[in-house]
């Protein structure tokens, strides 16, 4: 719904600007601007003020709509998203990572990949389709050398984006403020007519969805006296129309839509991927810096979260049970404690659930997320598995400590954002995706015991010796405080063979009796007979040398199996066994 018939389509691609700090991002944003809409495509005065709008990190430039982009007057306009510095750059991107088409990879040329051109990469592989990297301040290089050392980065950028979706992309060198910020503004800047090409070679057409419900990510809030309080950000779902009520849910206000603007231009209606400010009645902006804005009622606030999860490959480090991590999802990073499960051993090789969690199967329990460096398959290794089975999904229980806001099925990204800032690590853990969210304060006891993670339990004891054909006393299985009643009922296995079923306990230090319904087999009873003897004998005094006795016990004890499962959630504790 544009403002009247005669308006030339307006195609809006928004291009996050990302890249380690210092390398240049906000002088390449405002040269794109700056070049974008004063060179060739924007002659007239009144779009050439309107074309760049530098305001928190986003600006404008337009372009006559290339040809790959279909017939007609019109024009494309990259919104650019130039992510501020480096804590809120994670916030921002993941905020908007529904939103960014493609993505500007900036790198130092004198300085080549750093530790947070890196995790923006890893940002980039998680939220966006496209990317073109550009080689930023060439003018640093001596000009004799200045085009071989450029083919230099450029063919070590390549091979770093190698093994990545982005192998391939266009490599750009540029120096957006020659000279540094110190420079005269005469100063042009180098390449950046050319990159504005590229950015028009990789534009495609976004998929847009206007359906669902309206969220927007809002990054500026002020007044304007007597008109109303104006919100400007991205709208990462749904549309928005005038006189819509829309919800502020930090505030638990709704208020009507009266006025809209997209780069100062008014409209009457936003879809999914513009960039808009609206305007409702008045608020205190003060009490709204950023935050988001949705369809009454469309957002939920939640405590806990199950979410499916992969490891990010280039952090260092076991992903550990228990452990806190920064969670960063919706538009909020909150510290949470982690808890990390698996599908039964059995269903390792099962088809993927993409976007739902089946409360209905038995999920095993582990310490810590299984990849191809964790502790759990080092075991296997030893026991000579060459080939470590892990599974095709995994999940985590996050524990929020305070609680978010945030859509269904939203991105969460989990990173150590403690570490420092200068250490040469990447700080992103995993990413994953938000299948079910626990609404109420109470989860533990109204929602958890329905989450069927269970830890598998081995205990391992000893026969003492023989009561008769079909029953044992046993030892070193529990604790002398132990209380054995639970435990009656449950199934045991001897190391020779025979089924048994724990009966009972057998004096007080914690030995038991096991029955063993089909019988002691004719080898088991000699040998425990044998081994009883030996002791009598050495309790009488008879003194057997040492090497001897070492020898006797050599002869293996008899060993009782316990196996069990228990349910992590389980009020009771029960013990089971398949």
């Amino acid at each position: 719904m544009a403002a009247g018939p005669a308006a030339p389509r307006v195609l809006n691609v928004n291009v996050g600007v990302l890249g380690h700090i210092d390398s240049g991002k906000t002088a390449l944003a405002r040269a794109l601007s700056t070049t974008g809409s004063t060179a060739a495509f924007d002659r007239a005065p009144q779009s050439r003020a309107r074309g760049i709008t530098l305001d928190l990190g986003f600006s404008c430039l337009r372009t006559a709509l290339p040809p790959q982009l279909g017939p007609g007057p019109g024009e494309l306009q990259f919104t650019l998203v130039d992510c501020p510095g480096h804590a809120s750059l994670i916030r921002t991107i993941i905020g908007g990572a529904q939103i960014i088409d493609l993505m500007m990879l900036v790198i130092d040329v004198t300085k080549g990949m750093q530790t947070q051109s890196a995790e923006c990469l890893v940002i980039g592989q998680i939220a966006c389709q496209k990317m073109v990297v550009v080689l930023n301040k060439i003018d640093l290089l001596p000009e004799g050398k200045r085009q071989s050392a450029i083919e230099k980065m450029t063919k070590k950028m390549q091979k770093t984006l190698e093994n990545t979706k982005f192998c391939g992309c266009p490599v750009v060198a540029v120096a957006a403020k020659p000279g540094g910020p110190e420079a005269p503004e005469s100063e042009n800047p180098l390449g950046v007519s050319e990159l504005i090409e590229v950015l028009k070679s990789q534009a495609y057409l976004p998929s847009r969805d206007p359906s669902g419900n309206f969220l927007m990510a809002v990054d500026h809030c002020f007044s304007i006296k007597g008109q109303g309080t104006v919100m400007t950000g991205t709208v990462l779902s749904g549309s928005v129309s005038l006189g819509d009520n829309v919800e502020i849910p930090a505030l638990k206000v709704t208020k009507k839509v009266k006025s809209m603007q997209m780069f100062h231009t008014p409209v009457t209606y936003a879809m999914q991927g513009d960039r808009v400010g609206i305007c409702v009645t008045q608020f205190d902006p003060k009490l709204l810096e950023r935050g988001l804005i949705c369809t009454p009622e469309s957002l939920h606030t939640i405590h806990a979260a199950i979410i499916s999860l992969k490891k990010i490959q280039y952090f260092r480090g076991a992903l550990q049970t228990k452990a806190k991590f920064h969670i960063t999802v919706g538009h909020e990073t909150v510290m949470g404690r982690v808890m990390f499960f698996s599908p039964a051993p059995a269903d390792f090789n099962k088809e993927i659930q993409e976007k739902v969690f089946d409360f209905e199967k038995d999920y095993l329990y582990q310490e810590e997320y299984l990849s191809k460096d964790s502790n759990s398959s080092e075991e296997n290794k030893e026991n000579d598995q060459s080939e470590v089975q892990l599974p095709r999904q995994q999940w985590a229980l996050l524990e929020f400590e305070k609680p978010v806001t945030c859509p269904k099925l939203c991105l969460v990204i989990g990173s150590k954002l403690d570490t420092d800032i200068h250490a040469n690590t990447c700080r992103l853990a995993f990413h994953g995706v938000l299948l079910q969210g626990m609404e109420d304060k109470n989860y533990m006891e109204t929602f958890l015991p329905k989450l069927k993670v269970y830890k598998l339990k081995h205990k391992e004891g000893q026969v003492e010796r023989v009561m008769d054909d079909y029953s044992v006393i046993g030892r070193s299985l529990f604790k002398k405080e132990t209380n054995i009643q639970i435990f009656v009922g449950l199934k045991v296995k001897l190391s020779t063979g025979e089924d048994g079923i724990i009966d009972g306990g057998f004096g007080q230090s914690g030995k038991f009796k096991i029955r063993i319904p089909d019988g002691l087999k004719p080898d088991t009873k000699m040998l425990l007979t044998v081994a009883s003897k030996k002791k009598s004998k050495a309790g009488k005094g008879d003194t057997i040398k040492e090497d001897e006795s070492s020898k006797n016990d050599s002869a293996q004890p008899v060993t009782i199996s316990l196996l069990f499962k228990r349910y992590v959630f389980d009020t009771q504790k029960k013990m089971i066994q398949s």
